[in-house]
């Protein structure tokens, strides 16, 4: 699902923005079966992108011109997320697909805490083929200045927007090629990014539930700084390094065991609000925080379900040389929602 389109094109361009690096990839779709050609990033000046709100466009837009070096399509595309998108499945009476965008947007003014006037709404049927008389819908809406804001952003760095995803869904899209054993059951997916940590339920491969959480890589740096006194530099190096630290394993278990709480939570509203929804059976985790030597450990030990770091690239052909000059298994964990907005076609 994606807010805007114009078409299909041979090759994707993903471009993840966040607080801490910017991430791009490009997918070739020419063959039939996508193939990784591209990968590139780079780190954000300090507080320019701040629970991703962009502070310094200027900054920001120089940033991203540079990791452009070399890539000649200009379309790209990105996602939106944090407190001002919403996503949430609703029923509706069960009509055709083309019929449903006048009630699925009455239906949204019930459930978006926003002025309908200013948003982008897009919705998805989850089951066509069903014949109950009301039909499950996912519904999506986006503060439409969010979007103007990325859109505006990506002009500054002379890009345009081929489309405008979510960047849950984004998240899922890397998922359910990588995972596709995740898609029976109920699975969780955590992005744990610079700042925030985005929490995905699924069930039966359905993204039922996404919840933001203000813990990210940055609370351990600062962990490190203020209580070791370390460098940012320093803190930066031995959360990026993925080896066993002593000095390191306490706040893993610490910030580990918030983590575990926000997923809890979603978990216990979800089962709440539905009667079809079942336990956590699996959970699997992306992003910086992932790289966390104990993380995934630290959260099985609080949830007691399998935690596994999620690699986008286990079943996505990898051109050769794409990661020369990366260490690849460092590198994948970061990759998921850039890889999952290449793959949109």
């Amino acid at each position: 699902m994606a807010l805007f389109g114009l078409g299909r094109r041979r090759s994707t361009v993903g471009l993840d923005i966040g607080s801490g690096l910017i991430k791009v990839v490009v997918i070739d779709h020419s063959s039939g079966e996508p193939e990784l050609t591209r990968v590139a990033t780079t780190p954000v000046l300090a507080d320019a992108i701040v629970e991703g709100e962009v502070m310094d466009h200027a900054v920001v837009a120089e940033a991203i011109r540079g990791l452009f070096t070399g890539i000649k399509q200009k379309r790209v595309v990105v996602a939106v997320g944090g407190r001002d998108v919403i996503v949430k499945k609703i029923q509706v009476d069960r009509m055709k697909e083309g019929d449903a965008a006048e009630v699925v947007r009455w239906e949204a003014q019930q459930h978006v805490p926003f002025d309908i006037e200013g948003v982008e709404l897009d919705f998805q049927v989850l089951d066509p083929d069903g014949d109950g008389l009301q039909m499950d819908v996912l519904l999506v809406a986006a503060k439409r200045e969010l979007v103007e804001t990325k859109v505006t952003l990506l002009a500054d760095a002379g890009l345009q927007p081929e489309k405008v995803d979510v960047d849950a869904f984004a998240l899922h899209n890397a998922f359910e090629l990588s995972y596709p054993e995740a898609m029976e059951g109920v699975a969780a997916l955590v992005n744990i990014g610079h700042e925030v940590s985005n929490i995905n339920i699924l069930q039966d491969g359905i993204p039922l539930l996404s919840r933001d959480l203000s813990i990210g890589t940055r609370k351990f740096r600062e962990d490190l700084q203020r209580d070791l006194g370390m460098s940012s530099e320093d803190a930066e190096a031995i959360l990026s390094a993925g080896e066993p630290r002593p000095e390191l394993a306490q706040y893993v278990t610490t910030r580990g065991d918030e983590i575990a709480v926000g997923v809890e939570r979603a978990a216990a509203f979800l089962q709440a609000a539905s009667r079809e929804a079942s336990g956590i059976q699996q959970m699997y985790i992306s992003g910086g925080g992932a790289r966390i030597h104990g993380m995934a450990d630290a959260l099985n030990s609080r949830l007691g379900i399998p935690v596994e770091v999620a690699n986008p690239l286990q079943r996505l052909r990898v051109r050769e040389g794409v990661f020369d000059t990366m260490e690849v298994d460092r590198v994948a964990p970061l990759l998921m929602q850039s890889i999952g907005l290449a793959l949109r076609t």
